[in-house]
């Protein structure tokens, strides 16, 4: 089928079974990207229900119009932005905020697409439960997205990724069926797992417009600290030494290099850093532990383990709750020190953990071959997730170097794939890395994307030009 844009007249259709609260006016936020790579354009269109979802899919399937599911926002390789082709429904979930039911013994809670991530952490804390989901957008970004998505962020070492935190889904499909998964189960084993296919398939496949989520039980005590490390290689027995300390109890073990911090001090200077002196490599481990066990002695020890084995030679833990917040607002301001500098190519890669410090290694030489720049490197050591981002010379900004934006993308996604890794961590593939996917990919799995996607959605209308080339 043909596509074709989403006219007055096909709107007018729209507003004949949906009521006046589900038609936006076409504010900037729903065709910008936060990091300004492309400008979108689109009908904004916002259901409050499953049946206005199918509604409106089904009528764009009917006319082959595109759909473009947008949450909060927040992604960073461009997903929820149409730039070419027909003009497309924006499918906003922003009305379905719900939560429909929670039932803190199960440790379950279902919650529509549309539910901004930090009303989720509230809504379990009020249960006295956590669902460990964390990024530093948590305070726009929507669960519909995030699991479109499949999103990593912090907690990523103990609780897993978005995937691993959903239990059923209720989703619109590509012809306007809606498909009600929203079990409470931990075990069905009944064929296909279609919430997994949807999950991080970001819009291609789907809407998604309700999700069983797990919880976990708080932990009795948290602790959290601040370590210089002597380098990456470092910060890897370091965790390997904190896991034998804590076992399970290790929720985040993040790695932060200078360049970071001194990002911060320029560009957020009211940003308490604890450091006097940044140290060049430093590492923050977060732990939740069973009731019965100090936190904060626990830190000691691996301290002072670390320490005596020359691991660590500085470090501090966190006396309150404001202090552990203090540390954390120094990891997850990062992001925004970034987006201020400009950075001329931003990188969002795994790689297995024992080839993390010949990665860091190589990749400064790789890019001190293609000129002079600054390297800020950080991110979710226990998972093997880094952000390394490549930045122009004090004096300089990112326009300057547009040039050497592709060498830069080549160079890290080549010695990635060469060491065994992925060029797309935990922010998807969107538009920005269709033509990574298709050069690092396996084939097999590409053509077996392509089936899916053709047997799902033969008309194309689900996001078309992301993930698979349109």
């Amino acid at each position: 089928m043909t596509l074709s844009s989403a006219t007055p007249g096909f709107i007018d259709g729209l507003r004949t079974v949906l009521p006046d609260a589900a038609f936006r006016e076409a504010e900037p936020r729903y065709f910008e990207e936060p990091r300004g790579r492309w400008q979108g354009r689109g009908v904004v269109v916002a259901p409050g229900d499953v049946e206005g979802v199918a509604h409106v899919v089904r009528a764009c399937a009917e006319a082959g119009v595109p759909v473009v599911p947008y949450g909060g926002g927040t992604g960073l390789v461009g997903g929820q932005v149409a730039v070419d082709g027909p003009v497309p429904v924006i499918l906003s979930l922003e009305r379905m905020r719900a939560v429909r039911g929670l039932w803190p013994d199960e440790n379950v809670m279902i919650v529509e697409a549309g539910a901004i991530l930090q009303d989720i952490h509230s809504a379990a804390d009020a249960a006295n439960r956590l669902f460990p989901l964390s990024i530093a957008a948590k305070g726009s970004a929507r669960i519909g997205g995030l699991l479109g998505t499949n999103a990593g962020g912090v907690n990523v070492l103990r609780y897993g990724n978005a995937r691993d935190l959903c239990l059923g889904l209720e989703a619109v499909l590509p012809d306007g069926r809606v498909w009600h998964g929203l079990k409470r189960l931990r075990k069905d084993n009944t064929g296909y797992d279609l919430r997994n296919l949807l999950i991080g398939s970001e819009g291609t496949l789907g809407v998604i417009t309700a999700a069983t989520l797990k919880l976990a039980p708080r932990p009795a005590g948290e602790g959290t600290a601040l370590m210089a490390v002597a380098g990456p290689r470092a910060a890897l027995d370091l965790l390997a030494l904190a896991r034998d300390h804590m076992g399970e109890g290790i929720s985040a073990f993040e790695i932060m290099h200078r360049q970071g911090l001194d990002f911060l001090a320029e560009t957020l200077p009211d940003i308490r850093q604890p450091f006097a002196v940044p140290p060049e490599w430093c590492v923050l481990i977060d732990v939740g532990l069973a009731r019965g066990l100090d936190p904060a002695a626990a830190l000691e020890a691996l301290f002072a383990e670390g320490f005596e084995a020359g691991l660590v030679s500085d470090g501090m833990i966190a006396q309150s709750q404001a202090q552990r917040h203090e540390f954390w607002e120094v990891r997850e301001q990062i992001p925004e020190a970034n987006r201020r500098i400009g950075s001329v190519s931003s990188h969002d890669i795994s790689l297995p953990l024992s080839a993390i410090p010949d990665f860091i290694a190589r990749g400064a030489g790789e890019i001190a071959r293609i000129g002079d720049f600054r390297v800020n490197c950080f991110g979710h050591l226990g998972d093997g997730n880094l952000h390394y981002n490549v930045f122009p010379m004090p004096g300089r900004n990112r326009a300057d170097h547009v040039a050497k934006r592709d060498a830069i993308k080549r160079a890290v996604h080549d010695l990635v794939h060469e060491m065994d890794g992925s060029v797309s961590a935990e922010h998807g593939i969107g538009r920005l890395k269709v033509e990574d996917l298709e050069r690092y990919g396996d084939p097999v799995k590409l053509d077996a994307m392509r089936a899916i996607k053709a047997a799902l959605d033969p008309a194309g209308i689900m996001n078309p030009g992301a993930v698979l080339r349109g």
